[in-house]
């Protein structure tokens, strides 16, 4: 005689109300922040290798913040492509830098919008790096020290601009440090600091690079930023020296390649996480989508899904509107 099984689990999967009822993991467009690209340019420019994503005029990135906002998704982050660039990269900082610009138009229409400033260089260097350029022992790289004094700069800029929220992601020694003093000093002690804390020097960024214009003209990145074969010691020695020094947020970034990463985060602080869905993992998504390779809505509810299971409790994600409006109809 078959022995027949007396605990069913299967029973908790038969419908969509007992799947929904026994979730454990939960999306909502308040875990998304949405991504900004914001160019001095007179028109809208569709990014070719990010489909559905384009670099904004200021009023076209207004009415793309208040999209998000009317499908509850409560904050944007900003990326500037200015229209000069130059070897220290002064429209960071500049009063009317186009970020500076964009947040002012952002919180004038939607003052209860979180806005959020990526504080870095590599769009407005000329040379594509995140700081002052040198060499060292025949290699191209960013000279820490002398870069802090302009990401401090950026930051308060972007502030006094009406930033809610500054994202230092140029993965320089003491960065938040010297942007939490100058913040304190400047008076905006009120003003979190997003720490881009682990964020490794990976493949996944080609896209972005593309659209903000940001491929280094010599060298590359991998002497600031993180080793893609790095262990855990080194996350978690980037993420205790930026709690340290006054982070309010901590960072992972990209998101898919280093979810371990993220959970051994998540077990050792307390702070929140945030994690950054980049634009090789959305280029990836996008391309097999649109070759009918892939079911785009189920492939990404269930990556972000992932994400949020690994410890999130925010995702920076182009897919941002796709998925708060799949939720809405979904509830």
């Amino acid at each position: 005689m078959t022995v027949l099984p007396t605990v069913r689990p299967r029973r908790l999967r038969r419908t969509a109300s007992l799947r929904a009822m026994t979730r454990e993991v939960r999306l909502h467009p308040e875990q998304f922040i949405h991504p900004i690209f914001v160019h001095e340019g007179a028109e809208d420019q569709p990014i070719h290798s990010m489909p559905g994503v384009s670099r904004h005029t200021v009023a076209s990135a207004v009415a793309a913040a208040q999209e998000a906002w009317s499908l509850g998704i409560p904050s944007v982050i900003l990326f500037g492509i200015p229209e000069h660039k130059d070897e220290i990269g002064t429209g960071a900082y500049a009063e009317d830098g186009i970020v500076q610009q964009a947040t002012r138009a952002i919180k004038a229409a939607l003052p209860d919008l979180t806005v959020i400033a990526d504080t870095c260089l590599c769009e407005y260097t000329s040379h594509g790096h995140c700081g002052h350029l040198c060499e060292v022992a025949g290699q191209w790289t960013v000279d820490n020290d002398p870069t802090l004094e302009l990401l401090a700069k950026t930051a308060v800029s972007q502030a006094q601009a009406g930033a809610d929220i500054v994202a230092p992601s140029a993965m320089m020694d003491g960065q938040i440090a010297a942007i939490r003093a100058a913040l304190d000093v400047a008076g905006f002690g009120h003003i979190p600091v997003m720490s881009y804390a682990v964020k490794y020097a990976s493949a996944y960024y080609g896209p972005f690079r593309d659209a903000a214009g940001s491929t280094p003209s010599k060298g590359d990145r991998a002497s600031y930023q993180m080793d893609p074969a790095g262990g855990y010691r080194e996350a978690l020695r980037e993420a205790r020296i930026d709690v340290a020094e006054g982070a309010d947020f901590l960072m992972v970034k990209p998101a898919l390649a280093y979810l371990d990463v993220l959970k051994l985060l998540r077990d050792h602080f307390d702070l929140p996480l945030v994690t950054y869905n980049v634009s090789g993992e959305y280029a990836l998504v996008k391309a097999a989508a649109i070759a009918g390779y892939m079911d785009e809505r189920r492939t990404v509810l269930e990556t972000l899904g992932g994400m949020v299971r690994a410890g999130a409790n925010a995702i920076i994600t182009y897919h941002a509107i796709d998925a708060a409006r799949w939720l809405a109809e979904e509830r």
